[in-house]
């Protein structure tokens, strides 16, 4: 097995290169495990444990499998695209994604812990919420480029 090492021979060669992110670290490829991740849970929770998961918004509301589907995959989705869009504007784009997704994520525990009803579906929901969270932004964070890599590539001063 041979490994090849790419070396620059000079800072503007690694500046024609650009930043290339690590290969396998797809975007999709997260926002697909996200889904299946939530959907493992809910199946879980819903059909093995046999937990009622249910939530109050005006009306009563159960959390089946295409609610548990579009939710982390509309999610996901928006993690994705708030990450580009730092990325197109702002050096250290990985870094404010990052604390802006773990304050969206701890901030969304408020609606299945007030909103669910019963302490299983309040634990339940708030499981999930956690999963699609934990996996999404693990997932988005390590297709970003750091700012010392974003910057090699361009002019940051």
């Amino acid at each position: 097995m041979s490994t090849t090492n790419h070396t620059f021979s000079s800072t503007s060669e690694r500046a024609l290169q650009g930043p290339t992110r690590v290969a396998g670290r797809s975007r999709l490829a997260v926002v697909g495990v996200t889904v299946a991740a939530a959907l493992a849970v809910w199946a879980v929770l819903s059909q093995v444990a046999g937990i009622d998961l249910q939530a109050k918004r005006g009306s009563t509301m159960h959390i089946g499998a295409a609610s548990v589907f579009f939710a982390s995959a509309a999610m996901a989705f928006a993690g994705w695209g708030l990450l580009a869009i730092l990325e197109h504007n702002t050096v250290n784009a990985r870094k404010v994604w990052t604390v802006v997704a773990l304050v969206a994520c701890i901030t969304s525990l408020g609606s299945p812990i007030f909103g669910g009803i019963g302490v299983g579906a309040k634990l339940g929901l708030a499981s999930l919420h956690l999963v699609v969270g934990a996996v999404t932004i693990l997932g988005l964070r390590r297709t970003a480029l750091p700012a010392s890599a974003r910057c090699n590539a361009v002019d940051c001063e």
